[in-house]
């Protein structure tokens, strides 16, 4: 499938290698295809780790000193 960067196809729902469908409709890139699998997660968990980051988002809860 590929030389070992893996995609998730937002468009096809599908693990895909680095031939696969134009960038604008992939998540990655990504080391395994299990890893590219659950791209959604890991996005929705990274997002939310940057939203209440508070070196990025004044908006956050500051850490106790």
């Amino acid at each position: 499938m590929s030389d070992g960067t893996f995609y998730y196809c937002t468009k096809h729902n599908t693990v895909e290698g680095k031939d696969g469908c134009r960038a604008a409709d992939r998540l990655g890139p990504y080391n395994t295809a299990e890893e590219a699998s659950h791209a959604y997660e890991i996005a929705a968990a990274r997002t939310k780790e940057w939203d209440t980051d508070p070196d990025w988002n004044d908006d956050a809860e500051q850490p106790k000193e």
